[in-house]
């Protein structure tokens, strides 16, 4: 009796060469201001935490913390309106075989509307982040982390006011 070897079950876990070009292409389309599909290279449940991000109003405060979907297209749709000209100039980008990706970057614009409580001064920035992705084995990123200077960009900006 000739005894069949089992058939191995399809792998579906990204490399990091796969992570990284995933990776790649969201930031391609960050720098088109395309937030659909930026949010379509999502799961649907994607974590996202833009880290130094809040805005204070009256009887509440707004952070970065949540999902891409609800968050994140918020926040990116009011940079993109606010900085009609925004993009973003890679210094490095780096991936593993477990999917994490880390993305050093500058993100630039010029102020031409309100952002949170920033009156436009016609002023530019060019801010300095770090991103840290995660590459799912399906190739959708679930989860979305940046650090900066948040300080830095207010007075680039031309905001100082403490509260």
């Amino acid at each position: 009796m000739t005894q069949v070897a089992p058939t191995p079950a399809p792998t579906t876990t990204a490399t990091a060469e796969d992570s990284v070009r995933i990776v790649s292409d969201f930031f391609d389309a960050y720098r088109r201001r395309d937030v659909e599909t930026m949010a379509d290279m999502c799961t649907d449940n994607a974590d996202f935490s833009y880290i130094p991000f809040e805005v204070w109003a009256k009887q509440r405060v707004m952070r970065g913390d949540g999902k891409v979907r609800t968050i994140g297209k918020v926040i990116w749709s009011g940079l993109i309106n606010a900085f009609p000209n925004l993009g973003n100039d890679i210094h490095s980008i780096d991936g593993n075989n477990n999917g994490d990706v880390v993305v050093a970057c500058d993100i630039t614009g010029t102020q031409q509307s309100a952002w949170a409580f920033i009156a436009p001064q016609g002023r530019s920035i060019v801010a300095p982040h770090l991103f840290i992705l995660h590459v799912n084995p399906e190739g959708l990123i679930d989860s979305i982390r940046a650090y900066w200077d948040n300080a830095y960009v207010c007075r680039a900006l031309g905001h100082l006011e403490v509260d």
